[in-house]
């Protein structure tokens, strides 16, 4: 399909224009080993906001999967800081190294390239492997952390034992990359709890040649660095407080590894299993995952990028509340008698 009739490419269009309507703009930093890391930050950095920095799963850009998060969070008093990952969207390396711990490491210098020192930090599916490790290598920049479906806890034995649908690293590649629409049916359906009914193969033609066939090879070897020769045993500890949220049916990184994570962080961590949701749950239940979001970052008081303390956070929610709930109100009496508002009220 020509790329100026592809639905794909619009609907990327699109979810540009929402980052640029929401006062993101796109940076891009080079590092010194030849990595760039595209990063969407605030047009404006405000001072008094803390910032929070976004890492996508491995299905798409950043876009792709922050675009329905960025109102919310934004209206909740955050700066945000949306980066593509290694070989996503315009983030790209030259070297070998394909691990979770290279791929923290170029986060890290383009947020200190953007002058943000500390930060909160969220991170779904692979980004929330590329999260742990962050927040273990670099603990006086991270504050809090959200894992969301993040199977970090997962051994290579795994496979082999029967935890995952897939039995073998060739058929999760086929799967995680698909190149032909059979495949990228089997992830869709794999990941939500329901599916689209029809999914047309000359749409699903589309997608793949639009966000499957760059850097194949790297993905490859990404999936590769994951998984080969990982133990639980090896998992480094992180003492950040920790939220680890899941799909209740998930099928990619079954539900399992999210107790296991539990357990391994103690009491440092709480998990919150989403019901009727698959692995995919940051679509299936963005507004359901924002407020969990929202309400663990907000729970106690974070800092700016400078290290100062934010107090206005919670004002500003206790506010928005508060006018809800007068509008509500208001909404209930309109056309009654002022007389006759004490009596319902205490009714």
């Amino acid at each position: 399909m020509p790329r100026c009739l592809s639905f794909t490419v619009a609907r990327d269009r699109c979810y540009r224009r929402a980052f640029l309507s929401a006062g993101l703009r796109p940076s891009s930093t080079a590092l010194a080993d030849g990595a760039t890391v595209h990063c969407w930050v605030p047009a404006r950095p405000d001072p008094s906001r803390p910032p929070l920095l976004l890492l996508h799963g491995f299905g798409a850009t950043a876009i792709w999967q922050w675009s329905a998060y960025l109102r919310p969070l934004l209206r909740a008093g955050f700066d945000l800081y949306v980066p593509d990952l290694l070989f996503f969207g315009a983030s790209k390396a030259l070297g070998p190294d394909r691990s979770e711990s290279y791929q923290a490491s170029c986060i890290a210098a383009a947020m200190e390239a953007a002058g943000v020192r500390r930060f909160g930090l969220m991170g779904v599916s692979y980004g929330g492997f590329v999260a742990y490790r962050m927040a273990a290598m670099y603990p006086a920049a991270v504050e809090r952390v959200v894992l969301c479906c993040a199977g970090v806890c997962l051994e290579e034995r795994d496979l082999a034992s029967g935890l995952f649908v897939v039995s073998d690293m060739g058929e999760a590649i086929e799967i995680l990359l698909p190149q032909r629409p059979e495949k990228l049916r089997q992830l869709v359906r794999l990941s939500f709890v329901r599916p689209p009914p029809v999914m047309p193969s000359c749409f699903l033609w589309d997608y793949i040649q639009v966000m499957c066939t760059n850097y194949v090879r790297e993905k490859t070897e990404l999936i590769h660095a994951l998984i080969n020769d990982r133990k639980l045993s090896d998992l480094p500890m992180i003492t950040q407080p920790t939220l680890i949220i899941w799909g209740e049916q998930d099928q990619i990184f079954p539900l399992e590894l999210g107790y296991r994570l539990k357990r391994h962080l103690g009491d440092n961590a709480r998990l919150v299993v989403i019901s009727n949701a698959g692995h995919a749950v940051n679509l299936e239940k963005s507004k359901e995952l924002c407020r969990h979001i929202i309400a663990f970052f907000l729970d106690s008081p974070l800092k700016n990028h400078n290290g100062q303390m934010c107090c206005g956070m919670r004002w500003k929610i206790f506010y928005n509340f508060a006018g809800l709930t007068l509008r509500r109100l208001a909404s209930k009496f309109q056309g009654v008698p002022k007389k006759a508002w004490i009596t319902s009220v205490d009714v």
